[in-house]
This record gives C-alpha cells, structure tokens and sequence, in this order.
C-alpha cells in the first residue's frame, strides 16, 4: 500500500508540478506595493477607528511594561517537514523566561504549521507549547493575530472549538495590534501584524482564504511542491521588506513590526545590511581583526540565504521578528521593555541549555522617525 501512496505521489507531482507553480504564481504570493499599502492602512485604521474588532490597543508606560513579540513557530507533526523540532526548546526556555518576567506576549502568526498539518495533528505534538501560552493567557497577557499559514484561526468555523481544547477558554484572534505611549510628549504607535496583507494567496476574500486554508494549501502539501514565499525566497524577502518599510517611513510617530519573511530586521536594516554597513566603518579605521571577523559573518549571512537589498532605511521605522524555526534551532524576537527596543536571540549552550542573547538595542526616544 505505501509504495502504491508513494508511487501516485510521485505520478502528480511530474505531472501536475509545473501546472500548480505557474497557478501559484498567477494568484501572485509576489508583494504588490499598491495592494499592500491600502492593506496595511486599512487594517490600521480598522484597528483605530474599531478597537477590538480585528486588533486591540493597548496604552503602556515604556519604563515598567513589557513585551515579546515573536512569530513563525510553524508548529508541525514532529516529524522530517516540522522546521519547529529543533526550536522547541528554545521556545520553551524562552516562554519560561517572560512568564517569569511579567512579559506580555504577542504571537505575530503562523504559530501553528496548519498549511501542512491537520489540526488535531498540531495538537497532539504540541502540548507542552500550549501549556506554556496557557501561562500569559491566564494573565491575560497574551495576544494571537493569525498568518497566512494559520488562516485557519480566523477562517474555519471549527477553529472557537479547537481553541477552547488548547487553551481551555475562549481566545479572540486578532488580524494585528496596535501599542501606544508617549515619547518626549508625542504618541508613539507600534503596529503590529503578520505580514502577509496584500498578498492574494492568502489576504483575499473569504472565498479565497478558504480555497487557500482548505484546499490549495493542503493539496501543495499532499505532492509536496513548495511555491516561492517570502519566508524562503530571497528576492521575496527583499520586496517585502523594502514595501514594509515604504509604508512605515510614510506614517508619523509610528513603527511597524512583521513577521512572515522569518528574517530579522532591527530599525530597518536587515543583519547583513548591518554587517556591511559596519565592514565599511572597520575598512576606513583600517581595523584588520575586524573586517576578517565581519567578513566570517557576512559569508555565514550568505549561506544562510540572506541577501543584500538594495535599499537604505533612512527611518528607523520597521523591524522584523524573524522566526522561531531557524534551522539550527535558534528563535529571534522583539522586545520592548526598559524603554527600549531589542532584537534577541535564544540559542543553545552546547546543544543543551537556551541562552537569551541581545542582538540589537536602542532606547525608543532614540529611534529616528518622522
């Protein structure tokens, strides 16, 4: 029987492959800057004019209330397709860390790998995840906006159900979220959402979003055909970035966190860029022990996929939470806390114990915006 399933697989996959790429290229998972634009304004002004109704608001005093904000768990089956197995730990120690702490956590979507799983599938490798989640909620500290690859949450009829299995109440799911203070007398919003707004595959109507959750989604993974996304397409990651920040730079007293690509951006700049930008800073000190360790990162920044864009933030305007399914097994995430904004990353000591590392900081009266 299995090599009858394993032989018809691979029978629609020669056959149907090219046919199902060039649809998933018409139906355009492409960024469109237009289309992105008025998706991220709207929702906003959703946000802002109907507090509630697809995102809270949330006031806080930027010296004593804190935040993580991470994104793109993509929890699987535990088995060889989960890219959450090897992160798990991390995710937990981390969780462990901000319960602890008095964080307020914000899941920025695709937590749970439901283009692939089913379900009840997700469910039942993932207990221990829920478990953890359970904490915040219980604090009522926790906030979940879907993705694109968990549109489930907020298309299915059956996802108030099975919320109420893992989490054991009622949980609202949010398209975004909005946090907002006062920075040298001026409010300061802090948007959030996942990223995917604009993109036709998954941000269309509901009739589009079930064929994607439902059928489209579910199909690609029976042939196992993956269709260029940003979060594993190079060129893809740059346009969205490069839209992502368009639309933040335009906007006053406002930053604009995603998810979605699973690359960190830190006050507009990609890791790389900022390797490149500080190689340039060591090239003219002539700082030789520098520049050979710059360029050691820079060449670990291109094996892993990462690629120069070919645009400069001037605004310190947009950051990225990366993911919590890196292939090594670290996460990346924002926090606010302490008046500041911080890139950071959970790492394993050794293989075994999870380290918290700061990778980027900045004070948010600091921040460069209009």
């Amino acid at each position: 029987m299995f090599n009858v399933i394993t032989y018809m697989r691979k029978f629609l996959q020669r056959l149907l492959t090219k046919r199902v790429v060039s649809l998933a290229n018409t139906l355009s998972s492409r960024p469109d800057r237009k289309r992105v634009d008025a998706a991220l304004s709207e929702l906003y002004k959703n946000i802002t004019d109907h507090p509630g109704d697809k995102g809270q608001i949330i006031n806080f005093d930027p010296q004593k209330d804190k935040f993580i904000i991470l994104s793109d768990q993509h929890k699987g089956a535990r088995d060889g397709m989960d890219i959450f197995a090897k992160a798990a730990k991390n995710y937990l120690a981390a969780l462990d860390h901000y319960h602890k702490n008095e964080f307020f956590y914000i899941n920025l979507g695709d937590s749970e790998e439901l283009w692939e799983n089913l379900f009840i599938t997700v469910k039942r490798h993932n207990k221990a995840t829920f478990e953890k989640e359970k904490l915040f909620l219980h604090r009522k500290t926790f906030i979940k906006i879907f993705g694109n690859h968990d549109l489930y949450w907020a298309n299915d009829p059956l996802a108030p159900v099975s919320l109420l299995q893992i989490y054991g109440e009622r949980v609202k799911i949010y398209e975004g979220a909005i946090l907002q203070t006062k920075i040298k007398d001026k409010t300061l919003s802090i948007y959030m959402t996942h990223g995917h707004q604009g993109d036709l595959q998954s941000d269309g109507n509901w009739f589009s979003k079930w064929f994607v959750s439902d059928v489209w989604a579910p199909f690609q993974s029976y042939l196992r055909i993956n269709p260029n996304t940003p979060a594993n397409n190079d060129d893809l990651k740059t346009a969205h970035n490069r839209m992502m920040y368009q639309w933040s730079s335009k906007r006053k007293n406002t930053l604009l966190i995603t998810g979605h690509t699973h690359q960190p951006v830190f006050k507009s700049f990609t890791h790389i860029e900022k390797l490149y930008n500080e190689l340039g800073l060591a090239e003219k000190a002539n700082d030789k022990n520098a520049i050979t360790d710059l360029q050691k990162q820079i060449g670990k920044r291109k094996s892993k996929g990462d690629k120069l864009p070919d645009f400069t933030g001037y605004l310190d305007t947009y950051f990225n939470s990366g993911c919590c399914c890196f292939d090594d097994g670290d996460i990346t995430g924002i926090e606010i806390a302490d008046g500041c904004i911080r890139l950071i990353k959970w790492r394993y000591i050794h293989g075994k114990e999870s380290e918290r590392v700061i990778l980027e900081e900045s004070k948010l009266e600091d921040l460069k915006i209009m």
